[in-house]
């Protein structure tokens, strides 16, 4: 069904709350009413603003690493190096098919193209787990100003459960691009702990580091005033590596901490973005950085993204490795934290850079 409430921007808060949130319509519903100007809830303060935040630097891009020879030291020092360096960086010849790549954007595209009534089983106060869960901005009672995004969250259980509960119009094309993605994530994971001497991961260590996932289906539409907000706002991921499919539009920025710009990563057909997470800079006591990055709205295109959160399990206590003080000097900058309390420290708050992982500093 097509929204029938026109929204313009002085509508009232409590108007375009209920057309966004209650009724299920997303700011899909919005960009697909006949708004030709931004609602005040979704202007951000300039210095959010993607174009007037520090200087965007549009020459520069985070490493593109080629992962078809595995067994190449070349290759671990660069994915390794990258972590340190960027938190950031986008693989290529990774062996997943592209033909799941492309199923997994069509479905998404698919689930988002449902009618809002339907959508909305799924929001929090309709959804039968919070293992499924369809929403808008990021934490909309916490936020001055909400975020330009609509997302489906899925948290991976078994087979089973997402059988049972996940959109018939996502589900298989969600399962097969987990599925697929597995074995590039373990191998990604093998190499950036070896670097801090953890030569082997057993059972314990595997659950730690990738015990839980959770896939994001988000949808960005189009927006009639994009220079005025944001589709994520600044931020840094809660865990332990983060692996994102973005379509060929592209508006993921990352901060470069050294000189404080923010970069495009331009979108590369097959491939892959991955980042550090707070979860992994914990674990690594700070050798690997999780990075501030954001999202910019469009003005003259959908665009969708897919990202895989790998992450501790909910009742797992992270802190640095042991392994990381073996052959270095230096203490622990990183207390031992209960992930779950972490991750709700997270979903309190509105995006916030890197505030969150100061809930684990000593």
């Amino acid at each position: 069904m097509a929204p029938t409430l026109a929204i313009t921007t002085n509508t009232e808060p409590s108007k375009v709350t209920d057309f966004v949130l209650n009724k299920g319509f997303g700011v899909k519903g919005l960009s697909e009413s006949g708004l030709r100007s931004l609602p005040k809830e979704y202007i951000q303060p300039i210095e959010e603003r993607i174009i007037t935040v520090n200087e965007v630097v549009h020459g520069e891009s985070i490493p593109i690493i080629d992962m078809s020879k595995w067994d190449d030291p070349k290759m671990a020092d660069s994915i390794c190096n990258a972590a340190e360096k960027w938190g950031f960086f986008q693989i290529v010849n990774h062996g997943v098919p592209i033909e799941v790549l492309e199923s997994v954007q069509e479905a998404t595209c698919r689930f988002f193209g449902l009618p809002a009534e339907e959508k909305n089983t799924h929001s929090k106060e309709n959804s039968g787990s919070n293992n499924v869960r369809y929403g808008t901005s990021f934490t909309p009672e916490a936020e001055k100003a909400l975020e330009w995004k609509d997302y489906l969250s899925l948290f991976y259980v078994s087979d089973d459960e997402a059988s049972a509960l996940w959109p018939a119009a996502c589900r298989d094309e969600v399962l097969e691009y987990m599925k697929k993605t597995e074995t590039v994530i373990k191998r990604l994971l093998r190499v950036l702990v070896k670097r801090l001497n953890v030569t082997e991961i057993d059972t314990e260590k595997e659950n730690l580091l990738m015990g839980s996932k959770r896939i994001n289906l988000n949808y960005y539409p189009i927006c009639p005033n994009p220079e005025l907000t944001v589709g994520v706002g600044r931020h840094s991921d809660v865990s332990t590596l983060t692996i994102l499919l973005q379509d060929e539009i592209g508006g993921l920025y990352v901060r470069v901490e050294e000189s404080d710009n923010w970069i495009h990563v331009r979108p590369i057909k097959g491939s892959l973005v991955i980042n550090i997470g707070d979860a992994l800079q914990i674990m690594s006591n700070g050798r690997y950085k999780s990075v501030e990055h954001r999202v910019a709205a469009n003005g003259k295109s959908d665009r969708i993204s897919v990202p895989i959160f790998v992450n501790p399990r909910p009742s797992d206590m992270i802190s640095p490795f042991p392994e990381v003080f073996a052959t270095a000097q230096g203490t622990a900058i990183y207390k031992q934290v209960l992930y779950s309390d972490y991750v709700k420290h997270f979903f309190r708050k509105a995006h916030d850079g890197k505030r969150t992982v100061d809930f684990a500093k000593i």
